[in-house]
């Protein structure tokens, strides 16, 4: 076996030779080691018997420590009996096994690509492997034994330094900052910490590498990799700095996995890099649920390279920038493109790297996202002109900052400059007055605004600040600055201000925060330095922040208010949840950095051209204190037939350009052009997708003539979990239950969710009064209701009954039952602080249902085809899957029912719905932004409508229903209703009602 196993090493692709390889045999295991890659494959019989895996484990732990111990380096082992294939690795003094990274061969079925491409990862010995997606993937992405071994390493060497107050203060700047990026969403997890410390370890150790540096050199330290020397050197800047990930390097084990990463990431060529890279790293890395759970969605290269072409028309005249920049996908292309005019226009690398920085920026919240886009940024440019012997001096222009300002309406400067708090008590970068009480100057970092106004010096003069300070013995005397002032030609009244400044730097060094406040310091003020007249860019474009408002924290959510409020933009009440940050980041964004006669291209949720909680962005103005914005819309584009769907909810694209305030804006109400075709949505070129992408005019939105009808229409109550409130007989005894009670227990369903699904069923005695036919989204059929659910609602005939209300006392069935699964909700229940009466009432949808009128018309919120049907059940409870409001008189319910059944109604509404996978999806209200009339009995088609409907309930209801799911059901009875002809005539006058 040993044998077989060295002989597939040396003849399989994976570089190796035969000096590469010692083997060696012994009584119980044999050793092949792979001395170039640090690697010993130990090879045994069988590893079924758990003695002979302790034996085996013990010699390659003996053969680690030793050859540790002898290089100073990490080294790893790989134990086989030819069908399970284990990793391990040392750490803290033991041999730990990488449990994620165990492979196992169907010997039946071998798979040898599997164990080929499992091998090459941990191995690391092929070169110039080209860095297309799959490669990465395979090598690199959490799926790979090189993945885990690398996140299982640096969790432990995080563990062992994480009480180190300087690693303590950048874990808790990490923390803030992506507070402010994803709110609430956001937990603070080791796990993804380490994650997000591998991906910018990784990020800047590819930057080496990219433009010819040998981070594995023995001349290069892994601290010199994490904190740019190499780059400082060469006169390049902003691509690697110390950061919040720099923490890796404060130990020596830090030291040496950062050396060991940059021999294993060397092996790929780089500069073969054709796309955004660094997006492709961090999504193969970071797991899908996470990014969707905290936001995080970048845009396709092809998409992002089509805005690109169509904003950037002029790319030597016109300075671009992303203010939400993520990995740099807008900037790579933007990059390129500029680039590629440079050179035809004749000009020499020289020249390009003189003017790249000034024509295409980027920004970004996300500490992360930052530092891939530096790299991003970097390969864009291209390794040949980077290694131009005539090359000027260069920085990088992505920053950390806050685009949006949050919080900031007018500005952060004070006294003439720029004031930053040092003490780290709120999420990043949102203004509290409140916090600047007490702080006292000692904890604030100022700098005159003559010293920001220069955007190079600044940032160099800061970089040398903070370098002074770490470079000074902690606790000496803080250096005079004469030489560096007079170098920089500070004015004489600005020298106090840095004086101080400094030495709350040295300070803050003594206390093991350190330079960290530099590398702060630098990207907080470029928001505000772009959004000055006379810096102000020519060309907008991005994918700004989803942020929805429900997932906002306290402090942003009121931020957010106020800013909406302000430019015309909040919509409030029950669509308040509904609005996500995307509109007010791009109005901001105008308002703050986009030049009068600038444009614009960003990628938007596709509601955003017809959702009611857009309403306000559509109308290209946007007054403000600030400064008062008005736009001219283009035409936007639609796509969401595009498939596969690219992000979870239906996209598209706004474009516009920024007019001076005294013309008309031009609002968003042109029809889309809507793209059309089906490829690798997320890995496809801009060629490979444009020859399978066709173009057409999309439908026209109807004119909005709201009807009276929206006023009367709300949504059902929150009846979930439905373990909790929907119940079904249960058996009473012989005895029964009581006079007027009735023996339950929980109906169950297969589509519950964790954790209710896991829950036992809750079981007891309930007064009948109590126990309410509940109509569920899934009951209402065309012009027909399905037998409605029983649920255990408690409310009292006036109002509803709580968990500590002392009326709950007078029915002790319904105490008993309420309490135990109010119990239930509070020890299971998500981050929602809402008691599980709040929930059942939530925005008013219990109680504001009874005592309920004699007729109510109810709709289902979502769904291909609009259902509606009459509930004439004063009793009855409706669920938030439906949409109910009460009519006077059975006449208007039918008339109503007859309107939302209609064929024109669902042609008629669909462009305003929201988009599902492959239908439209969500009707909510925006039925009611048609015109539907209010129903006139002496009106004669009304009163012919509301006659059809009646036949048409007669049609439902002699549909001989089988035992199928509720869609085939609602086709059963629409097919017998088209057959009947009744459909037809309801068709033709709701046609003539809509206009």
């Amino acid at each position: 076996m040993q044998t077989d196993i060295r002989t597939l090493l040396l003849t399989s692709g994976l570089g190796l030779s035969e000096e590469d390889l010692e083997s060696v045999t012994g009584s119980q295991t044999s050793r092949i080691a792979i001395r170039t890659c640090r690697v010993a494959v130990f090879v045994t019989d069988d590893l079924r018997p758990n003695s002979a895996k302790r034996v085996a484990e013990q010699c390659l732990d003996d053969y680690i420590a030793k050859k540790s111990q002898e290089s100073k380096q990490r080294h790893v082992g790989i134990l086989t009996d030819g069908t399970e294939w284990h990793l391990y690795h040392r750490i803290n003094s033991r041999l730990a096994s990488i449990d994620t990274a165990r492979l196992l061969v169907n010997p039946a079925s071998p798979n040898p690509e599997e164990l080929l491409s499992w091998l090459e990862a941990v191995i690391a010995s092929r070169q110039r492997i080209k860095p297309t997606p799959r490669e990465i993937e395979r090598k690199l992405g959490a799926g790979s034994p090189a993945y885990a071994l690398d996140s299982a390493e640096l969790g432990e060497i995080y563990e062992n330094c994480r009480n180190l107050p300087s690693v303590k203060v950048k874990r808790d700047m990490w923390a803030k900052l992506l507070t402010t990026a994803s709110g609430t969403n956001f937990t603070d997890d080791d796990a993804l910490f380490v994650d997000h410390s591998l991906l910018v370890a990784m990020a800047e150790v590819i930057g080496h590498a990219a433009v010819g540096f040998r981070p594995a050199a023995p001349e290069v330290n892994a601290t010199m990799i994490m904190s740019g020397t190499l780059f400082s050197r060469s006169q390049i800047g902003g691509v690697v700095e110390s950061d919040f990930f720099d923490w890796i390097v404060e130990t020596s084990a830090g030291a040496r996995f950062v050396k060991d990463l940059a021999r294993r990431l060397t092996r790929f060529a780089w500069d073969q890099v054709e796309h955004d890279v660094m997006k492709v790293l961090y999504q193969s890395i970071i797991p899908e649920e996470v990014r969707r759970h905290l936001g995080e969605y970048y845009t396709p290269d092809w998409l992002a390279e089509e805005i690109i072409a169509r904003c950037v028309t002029e790319p030597l005249n016109q300075r671009v920038l992303d203010a939400s920049c993520g990995s740099g996908t807008f900037l790579f292309h933007a990059v390129r493109s500029f680039v590629s005019a440079a050179e035809h226009a004749g000009w020499n690398g020289a020249k390009i790297i003189r003017n790249i920085g000034e024509h295409v920026i980027g920004i970004d919240v996300h500490p992360v996202a930052v530092a891939l886009a530096r790299v991003t940024y970097l390969l864009a440019i291209g390794v040949e002109r980077l290694e131009a012997k005539d090359r000027p001096a260069f920085s990088v222009p992505v920053y950390l900052g806050d685009s949006l300002r949050w919080g900031q309406e007018s500005t952060i400067w004070s006294y003439e400059g720029l004031c930053v708090r040092t003490v780290l008590e709120h999420e990043a970068f949102i203004h509290d007055p409140e916090l600047d009480v007490g702080t006292g100057s000692g904890n604030q970092l100022k700098f005159p605004e003559r010293v920001v106004a220069n955007a190079r010096n600044f940032d160099r003069l800061v970089t040398e600040l903070a370098d002074k300070a770490v470079n000074r013995q902690r606790g000496s005397k803080t250096p005079s600055l004469a030489a560096l002032f007079n170098r920089f030609a500070i004015a004489e009244e600005d020298r106090p201000v840095l004086d101080q400044t400094f030495r709350i730097m040295c300070r803050l060094h003594d206390e093991e925060r350190n330079h960290i406040w530099g590398y702060y310091v630098r990207n907080l003020a470029r928001p505000v330095w772009l959004a000055r007249p006379d810096n102000r860019i020519d060309v907008l474009v991005g994918n700004p922040p989803w942020l929805p408002y429900r997932n906002m924290t306290e402090v942003q959510k009121g931020s957010f208010r106020a800013m909406n409020t302000e430019r015309k933009l909040w919509v409030g009440g029950g669509l308040a949840t509904n609005q996500d940050l995307s509109a007010l980041f791009v109005v901001r964004c105008i308002e703050l950095y986009l030049k009068p006669g600038g444009t614009f291209g960003y990628v938007m949720p596709l509601g955003c051209l017809t959702r009611r909680q857009y309403e306000g962005f559509r109308t290209g103005t946007f007054p403000s204190q600030a400064e008062p914005v008005k736009v001219a819309f283009a035409q936007p584009w639609d796509f969401h037939k595009i498939k596969p769907k690219f992000f979870p909810q239906s996209v598209g694209a706004v474009f516009g350009k920024r007019l001076p305030y005294t013309e008309k804006a031009i609002a968003l109400n042109q029809i889309p052009e809507v793209w059309s075709g089906r490829f690798n949505t997320t890995r496809a070129s801009r060629s490979e997708a444009t020859l399978r992408i066709s173009r057409g005019l999309g439908e026209a939105p109807p004119d909005r003539l709201p009807s009276k009808y929206s006023e009367r229409f709300v949504q059902g109550a929150t009846v979930v979990p439905r373990l909790l409130f929907l119940v079904e007989d249960d058996d009473s005894g012989p005895l029964g239950a009581g006079a007027n009670r009735q023996a339950v227990r929980s109906r169950r369903s297969a589509l519950e969710k964790k954790p209710w699904r896991d829950l036992p069923a809750l079981r007891g005695i309930v007064e009948r009064t109590f126990i309410h036919p509940l109509h569920l989204g899934d009951s209402v059929l065309p012009f027909r209701c399905l037998k409605p659910a029983q649920a255990v609602i408690p409310w009292d005939g006036s109002r509803l009954l709580r968990g500590d209300d002392e009326l709950l006392d007078m029915y002790p069935a319904l105490a008993d039952w309420w309490r135990k699964a109010e119990t239930i909700w509070l020890e299971n229940r998500s981050s929602e602080r809402l008691s599980l009466a709040d929930r059942l009432d939530y925005h008013r949808g219990m109680s504001q249902q009874l005592p309920a009128a004699n007729h109510r018309v109810v709709y289902g919120a979502s769904g291909l085809y609009l259902a509606s049907a009459i509930v004439s059940d004063p009793s009855a409870v409706i669920e938030h899957k439906l949409y109910w409001g009460p009519a006077t008189s059975l006449a208007e319910a039918r008339f109503l029912t007859a309107i939302l059944n209609s064929t024109s109604l669902n042609m008629a509404v669909r462009p305003l719905q929201g988009r599902g996978e492959h239908n439209p999806r969500d009707f909510d209200k925006y039925v009611f932004q048609l015109p539907i009339p209010l129903y006139n009995h002496e009106n004669n088609e009304h009163r012919k409508l509301a006659i059809l409907a009646e036949t048409a309930e007669q049609v439902a209801a002699a549909v001989s229903l089988p035992n199928r799911r509720f869609e085939a059901l609602r086709q059963l009875v629409r097919k017998s209703l088209t057959e009947s002809g009744v459909m037809a005539d309801i068709d033709a006058i709701v046609k003539k009602l809509l206009g």
